[in-house]
């Protein structure tokens, strides 16, 4: 089926996704330690039960147990050298199903996020997540594919390159395109449904959308969104159902339940989505209520909400900037003479502070803070660079280290930075804790120097 073939059926009526593969081979006992993707092998028959589940539910298209069938992903199990066989597995036991239902389904191959950050957020170049998105997508393709669901990927720069890859490989399969985003209706690079939306129809695919996200009330909000922003798109919505949540014994459910699904089905359709379906939670149970909502003439479904996009001014900081001291000697061509300094390893500043007016005496214009020089436990580095700026008079430069930081707490460290007047950063990637205070503690980092300063740069916590 080509692209053209594609449109027109969507364009007719709504077409009807399935819903999870993951949660459903969890709860059928899979290891939740084991790879997902690799129960194509191991456990083929019960791949193919959730498949037949979805059929007989009512799905119009029913998607490849391969979300996750990378070389990222797969490497981490052992089983990057299975790829081809992996995905081409999953598509024939889905082929079969559909076979042998007798009923006229689509398949659609599932490519979901690589698992490795791109840079500048990660260490994975824009052409290496092309070239590991080709490989999958091609082996998919190869197989039989009706069409490539790309789907809960957060990062534009990730979708763009999943679907230059698509293309390199078959320039005529039809692509679905859909995004996922956060409680606060935002990607988790923070990214409104608006601008998404007009990323994604702005790329060579023919239908975008939402899916995992919040549960149904989050996707029909953001699908009307993305309708105000592309009129003229197809849409598709297959949201989570609902938050995950965690029982008192520990076990994770999902609150939102079929007869729920069954009127949200409705209300994103009305909202202008041709293709509903569910994501994380959902069961066979909610693809049949759904099926039967959009069946039933008159349905009656969730009231649309009332959706406003206001369209921002360009983006500033709250307060504007005047240039800092430093960057007004370095304009002016003044030379500055610059200590290093260590927070202190107690509560106490007063060494810290005696230290400064003595260096300020000597002739320092500038003072730099260390943030946990040879990993020694010591006073943040920003409490005491505000110290020194209050108490001294002096400028400082703070040290910020990415090691030891995930983006949550570089986002807040940088904005307690900002609040606290210390603007002057040396970004670096800091000592390794195997040669400190606390040699066992965790060492990881979600970005590296370089592909910070490109963000702070281009202010995206601002």
């Amino acid at each position: 089926m080509d692209r053209t073939e594609f449109r027109r059926r969507v364009g007719e009526r709504p077409y009807l996704f399935d819903g999870a593969m993951g949660t459903q081979l969890l709860a059928k006992g899979v290891s939740p330690e084991a790879n997902l993707d690799g129960v194509n092998l191991s456990d083929p028959a019960l791949v193919a039960e959730i498949h037949r589940a979805y059929i007989d539910a009512g799905a119009d298209i029913i998607e490849t147990n391969t979300f996750g069938a990378n070389r990222y992903k797969l490497a981490e199990h052992g089983l990057a050298d299975r790829l081809g066989e992996i995905n081409q597995t999953a598509v024939t036991i889905a082929r079969r199903v559909i076979e042998g239902s007798f009923k006229d389904v689509l398949l659609a191959g599932s490519v979901g996020p690589l698992g490795a950050r791109l840079a500048p957020l990660g260490r994975v170049k824009r052409h290496e997540a092309r070239a590991a998105f080709q490989e999958q997508i091609e082996a998919l393709v190869t197989a039989g594919v009706d069409l490539l669901a790309l789907e809960t990927i957060s990062d534009l720069w990730e979708m763009e390159e999943a679907v230059k890859a698509a293309r390199a490989v078959a320039l005529d399969i039809p692509i679905v395109a859909m995004m996922t985003f956060t409680r606060d209706d935002l990607t988790l690079l923070g990214n409104r449904p608006d601008t998404v939306a007009r990323r994604l129809a702005g790329l060579d695919v023919d239908v975008i959308g939402v899916n995992c996200s919040g549960g149904p009330a989050q996707a029909l909000r953001i699908t009307m969104m993305m309708r105000h922003a592309a009129p003229e798109a197809l849409l598709a919505a297959s949201p989570n159902a609902g938050w995950p949540e965690a029982s008192a014994e520990g076990r994770v459910f999902y609150p939102a339940a079929p007869d729920y699904y069954g009127k949200y089905a409705v209300g994103l359709t009305e909202a202008g989505a041709c293709l509903v379906g569910g994501c994380c939670g959902t069961t066979e149970e909610h693809i049949a209520a759904m099926r039967l909502a959009l069946d039933t003439p008159d349905y009656v479904g969730m009231e649309l909400p009332h959706v406003r996009v206001v369209e921002r001014e360009d983006k500033g900081t709250a307060v504007p900037d005047e240039p800092t001291q430093l960057a007004q000697y370095l304009a002016d061509g003044t030379f500055v003479i610059t200590v290093e300094m260590r927070p202190p390893r107690g509560v106490s500043a007063h060494r810290l502070l005696r230290g400064a007016h003595m260096l300020k005496e000597a002739g320092a214009n500038i003072l730099n803070i260390a943030d946990t020089p040879v990993a020694q436990m010591r006073m943040s580095a920003w409490a005491a660079a505000h110290l020194v700026q209050k108490e001294v008079g002096l400028e400082t430069i703070l040290h910020f280290p990415t090691r030891g930081r995930n983006l949550l707490r570089v986002q807040g460290d940088l904005l307690a930075a900002y609040a606290m007047n210390i603007r002057n950063l040396f970004v670096t990637m800091g000592d390794p804790t195997r040669i400190g205070d606390y040699p066992e503690a965790m060492d990881t980092f979600d970005i590296v120097p370089s592909g910070l300063i490109q963000l702070i740069k281009k202010q995206f916590n601002a």
